[in-house]
């Protein structure tokens, strides 16, 4: 039997029996609807999750610290070991030009005391890169981000605002002074060094090995505009001092000089090659280079630290979600299924004759099994189609249904469903596959019909 004979006989029979047929199609098509929407619920979770995380600036960094501060919870370092590498601008710029890496910039949090209305408040500052920007900490702020990288302003996290002014939009544009303590190295000293020891007392082993001699914290303080006010905390490093409350330009928490204890674990002879950071934090691109990033980072001589593990765990509790979501969904499919065996099963008894009739004009019994295939396999992709068709309707709905709910509550809106290409591919040819299987049984007991009793059957 040729294909067009085998699709234009199929056709015609599907359309003897069309109510039948259509309700056949129904079922399949609600199934593949069910299966669609548990699935896209739980795909629609999953990247809603994974860009909230992403965005939060915390899965997608590396935090760099250097060996020397994780020495004392280990072994002592060997007398002949070489010192460990100082974390400086020179690392820094080394970090930032690895594969994979978006940026490197250094952790920079200042206790200070913040006058407003000559009123103190004692709070951590933190310096925020022009990236930060785009983090989702920033979304819904009140005011704007900071006009350039060294703008005397600042961002004030939303519960310490309030305790400035319960309207917090009337901070926008007010000015707000900072009182901190910065560093200032105090000079060498040693031998052929304009500044000699008091009288009366002998040069420290320091200043004879020419080591840095220190420095010295001074009161500064600074003027700045409060241009916004934001909910949540963008940052994405360890809280040495505590939360932060005030957030300023990266520059120009660099330019305050904070005191660094690291300024005074200088290893022995290290030459004034600018500021050692205690903490670094190195962006990726993407979240798949993290491992990579880090292993190159602890080669250099540094310890990592990032919240890889948690994404994993993250990905498997949704892959899980997922199963249980797709094998629920499936039930539905699976008794649809049924109704395709009782529809062709009484399709056989209603078509003994015509069965009798192609079996003596020469007709196979491969060619009766395609032809009962046929029809079991187009009524499953027809419901395929209309499942997916009616599964995104009521997603759509869900989604339009949730947004109006958010905005009610001053939320952003949100994509709770989606059916991304793949599923809808998918779902079609699972429910092909479920309708092939499901006319195995018919297709086999129609093809052995004897066509003698089946011609005698009327």
């Amino acid at each position: 039997m040729k294909t067009y004979d085998l699709v234009e006989l199929s056709a015609r029979n599907l359309r003897e029996s069309l109510l039948r047929n259509s309700l056949t199609t129904l079922g399949i098509a609600v199934g593949v609807a069910s299966l669609v929407a548990m699935l896209s619920l739980g795909i629609g979770l999953q990247r809603l999750a994974s860009l909230r995380l992403e965005r939060s600036g915390l899965f997608d960094t590396v935090v760099v610290f250097p060996r020397r501060g994780m020495e004392g919870f280990g072994p002592p370092r060997a007398a002949s070991a070489a010192p460990p590498r100082p974390l400086d601008e020179a690392a820094r710029q080394e970090i930032a030009r690895l594969a994979g890496v978006a940026e490197a910039y250094p952790e920079i949090r200042v206790p200070t005391e913040v006058r407003y209305n000559d009123k103190p408040f004692r709070t951590v500052v933190e310096g925020l890169p022009p990236s930060a920007a785009e983090t989702g900490a920033m979304e819904g702020i009140q005011g704007r981000f900071f006009s350039k990288p060294e703008a005397m302003e600042a961002i004030l996290q939303s519960d310490f605002a309030k305790g400035l002014d319960s309207k917090t939009a009337e901070l926008i544009g007010r000015p707000l002074t900072l009182v901190y303590a910065g560093s200032v190295s105090l000079a060498k000293s040693g031998p052929g060094s304009s500044q000699s020891a008091p009288a009366g007392k002998q040069p420290s082993p320091r200043s004879d090995r020419r080591e840095p001699a220190g420095f010295s914290a001074v009161r500064k303080q600074l003027s700045l505009t409060i241009v916004g006010v934001t909910e949540s905390q963008p940052n994405a490093g360890f809280e040495r001092f505590g939360r932060a409350r005030v957030f300023v330009p990266l520059a120009l928490a660099e330019k305050m000089n904070p005191p660094q204890i690291s300024a005074l674990l200088e290893p022995a002879g290290a030459p004034d090659a600018g500021p050692a950071f205690t903490t670094l934090i190195a962006r990726v691109a993407d979240l798949k280079n993290i491992e990579a990033v880090e292993n190159s980072i602890k080669r250099m001589g540094f310890n990592t630290f990032s919240l890889q593990d948690a994404t994993r765990n993250l990905r498997q509790f949704f892959a899980v979600l997922d199963l249980f979501l797709g094998i629920f969904g499936s039930l539905a499919l699976a008794v649809a299924s049924l109704g395709i065996i009782n529809t062709l099963v009484m399709a056989i008894l209603e078509r003994r004759r015509e069965i009798g009739i192609l079996k003596a004009l020469g007709a196979s019994e491969r060619d009766v099994r395609r032809l009962f295939f046929a029809e079991a396999g187009a009524m499953g992709i027809a419901g395929g189609a209309a499942g997916v068709a009616l599964g995104w309707t009521i997603g759509q709905l869900i989604n339009f249904g949730a947004n109006v709910y958010l905005q009610r509550q001053n939320l952003p809106p949100q994509t709770i469903w989606l059916v991304p290409w793949w599923l809808v591919l998918g779902a079609i040819a699972f429910s092909l596959i479920v309708s092939l299987l499901a006319g195995l049984y018919p297709a086999a007991r129609a093809a052995r019909l004897d066509p003698v009793q089946t011609l005698r059957y009327e």
